[in-house]
């Protein structure tokens, strides 16, 4: 039998729903800029995503735009600027950054209290602890898509993650841990070492961020698993996960389509760390 969609758009709806009714309650609506240095097509669309979604939710929305050959310092300034603007409640940085601006070093300038991605090393320790207030964006979405399940116990499940960048991998795996998963990381030695297939096999959930077409086998899917494809790649015009949808839907329970899946929550998660970073200032 098929396995079930899980309808990212739908669970994303629900969450602006709150955000929206929580915005109409507060004194001044809570404002969010997002910093952008240069030009990327893809940026693009994402700062247009990000514009609707506070524009429909009652969020002040601005973009800081910054040159191309803006400098490290001037860019820190910026940073620092709009860590002291009371007016301002989050702050984003908007990746890629140009190449001669050392990104990873970026974020920490950001005030953790005005952090919507939760990329400053403060917001990141608090997940090993487990006291975050606020997440990486697409991890936590990771996380709603889990908590969705009707009946799903995170403790003691084989929870196998492929990709351990920054903002997804490594966050969702402490995430997870902290749920009393018996989680496993893969990365690029795993596959070099070619035992990618060994793990996954074994993943009664699945999550796979990394960003490469078809990286995981259908066959190689766990009979009645959860999977969650955050990968988006665009093959022959159209829009494709890392996992082999067709073949992997006959095999699992449940699993997430690309599109629709988690990138929708991802900007949902966004709105709702804002709200939260707003209401952490108070």
């Amino acid at each position: 039998m098929a396995a079930k969609l899980l309808d990212g758009k739908a669970l994303a709806a629900s969450i602006k729903e709150k955000i929206k009714a929580e915005v109409a309650q507060l004194k001044a609506a809570p404002r969010l800029v997002s910093v952008q240095a240069g030009e990327n097509p893809a940026s693009e669309v994402y700062l247009r995503s990000q514009r609707k979604n506070a524009e429909n939710l009652g969020i002040d929305y601005h973009i800081e735009k910054l040159a191309s050959d803006v400098s490290q310092a001037d860019l820190i300034k910026t940073i620092e600027k709009l860590n002291k603007d009371a007016a301002v409640n989050g702050i984003i940085i908007q990746m890629p950054l140009p190449s001669h601006i050392d990104a990873k070093s970026i974020s920490k300038h950001i005030a953790p209290l005005k952090d919507v991605e939760a990329v400053h090393p403060q917001n990141m320790g608090e997940i090993v602890f487990g006291n975050a207030k606020v997440l990486p964006c697409t991890a936590a979405a990771c996380m709603e898509i889990l908590n969705s399940i009707e009946g799903l116990k995170l403790y003691g499940k084989e929870v196998v993650v492929v990709g351990h960048s920054e903002i997804v991998g490594k966050p969702l795996a402490l995430m997870l841990l902290n749920k009393f998963a018996t989680t496993t990381v893969c990365h690029i030695a795993t596959g070099e070492r070619g035992n990618l297939p060994e793990f996954v096999k074994k993943a009664e959930i699945l999550i796979v961020a990394v960003g490469k077409a078809g990286l995981i086998k259908g066959e190689w899917i766990k009979e009645g698993a959860i999977v969650i494809d955050v990968g988006i790649n665009r093959v022959e015009g159209k829009l494709v996960g890392d996992v082999e949808f067709d073949k992997a839907q006959e095999r699992a329970a449940y699993i997430t389509p690309v599109p629709g899946g988690v990138g929708p929550l991802t900007v949902a998660i966004l709105m709702k760390n804002l709200l939260e970073t707003t209401k952490l200032q108070k």
